[in-house]
């Protein structure tokens, strides 16, 4: 997901004007271990898909 993001404090029409920069939602990534078919694994998993995780274990 991308939006967009004034680079510097602006007011009145200068605002339609200024200009903007991209900015990047990076997701949430945490390290945690989780059970894998028996055995211990260390994984990088964002935290939506650990809550997915969680509900359904």
């Amino acid at each position: 997901m991308v939006g967009r993001n004034i680079r510097h404090k602006a007011r009145g029409k200068w605002t339609y004007r200024a200009p903007k920069t991209r900015r990047v939602f990076n997701p949430n990534i945490q390290r945690t271990t989780i059970f894998l078919r028996g055995e211990r694994k260390r994984v990088h998993i964002c935290t939506r898909c650990l809550r997915t995780l969680n509900k359904t274990a």
